[in-house]
């Protein structure tokens, strides 16, 4: 049992580990997968005031066929989809007084609302690129031009599909990584993604593990090595009972060993909150069985739910900005978990 501890440690820190330190380690290995990470509260890194730099990720042209169909983005109100129109005209419509904030500067790195994230990666888009930064002039004309309209799930599910088209078009003999999850996935900032590789983002602010579970084939077409999965809080907000999330853990795993063989599904912990209104100790015992359903599937389990909690047991206030979403800190935590695995693949391939 000693060798598998031993592996156990050297993931988690990629130093030598006393031998007395080793039973506070867990080692589960998956029938049909290599690994699994369990990192125990206790092993948080230090989140430093020094900012890892940015880098430019790789920024795949999109070719005409892709483009063509970027200029038919079909935006929707309620379930009613309005007439195609071509984004780049001032006919094309935006977004509600709500969602539009006034503060907004379209040279700002940080984004206030969903909405100017939305648009930042869709002007993006329309020069040809992906999570590249937009000029200032084509984002604030996208901008302008799309006031009335309010952003819909559909209109995110078409983004996402066009940014994976991209990306298979343009991933040639890059690594990528996919983060498939809801808005905690989505607002991970991408100059906190692990550098070296391609990163697709496939997360969408309110998304349950039903609404994951259906969109899987928007990015079929793309060779990831790696599928970082994280779902289930807002099922745990809506009332979803713990057999449907785990249920639909189950065949979000299947569908992406069938359309990915290649790739290491790493399924990752519910996080922790500080709502009255959701249970810590429910989404601990939903944890639990996600070890079950990822050694079952044969995918990976990563468990980074100490590392988020305080010493009651609830998300630490430092990393939250409302109690359930993550603040800059929060991500720097979860950058340093991803730049661990990352790091321990890339060796392993080697």
């Amino acid at each position: 049992m000693r060798e598998p501890y031993l592996l156990a440690a050297g993931l988690l820190t990629g130093l030598a580990i006393p031998a007395s330190t080793l039973p506070h380690l867990s080692m589960i290995l998956p029938s049909n997968s290599r690994f699994l990470w369990d990192l125990k509260q206790g092993s948080q890194p230090t989140v430093n005031e020094k900012v890892i730099p940015s880098v430019n990720l790789f920024s795949p042209e999109l070719s005409n066929q892709a483009l063509q169909s970027l200029e038919h983005v079909q935006p929707t109100v309620g379930e009613k989809i309005t007439p195609s129109v071509d984004i780049s005209s001032p006919e094309f419509s935006n977004q509600t007084e709500a969602s539009l904030n006034p503060n907004f500067s379209a040279a700002s790195s940080t984004f206030l609302s969903g909405s100017q994230l939305y648009y930042q990666r869709l002007a993006a888009l329309k020069t040809g690129q992906i999570y590249k930064r937009a000029d200032d002039n084509s984002l604030q004309s996208l901008w302008e031009s799309a006031k009335n309209h309010q952003l819909t799930y559909e209109d995110w599910k078409r983004l996402l599909a066009l940014e994976a088209k991209a990306i298979a078009q343009g991933q040639g003999a890059n690594h990528l990584s996919i983060l498939v999850g809801d808005s905690l996935s989505m607002w991970f900032p991408l100059e906190k993604l692990p550098t070296g590789k391609m990163w697709l983002n496939q997360g969408i602010s309110g998304d349950t593990s039903s609404g994951i579970l259906k969109r899987l084939g928007a990015f079929s077409a793309t060779r990831p090595d790696v599928i970082y999965v994280m779902a289930g809080i807002n099922d745990l907000r809506k009332g979803a009972s713990d057999q449907v999330i785990l249920r639909n853990y189950r065949r979000i795993i299947r569908i992406l060993r069938q359309n990915h063989p290649k790739a290491q599904i790493i399924v990752q912990s519910i996080l922790p909150t500080r709502l009255s209104t959701i249970s810590n100790s429910r989404i601990r015992r939903i944890n639990e069985q996600l070890v079950l359903v990822a050694k079952q599937q044969g995918a990976n389990y990563l468990n980074i739910y100490g590392w988020f909690t305080d010493i009651e047991g609830n998300l630490r206030p430092e990393l939250t900005t409302d109690g359930l979403h993550l603040s800059q800190e929060g991500y720097d935590v979860w950058r340093s978990v991803l730049q661990q695995i990352e790091f321990r693949l890339t060796q392993s391939e080697n």
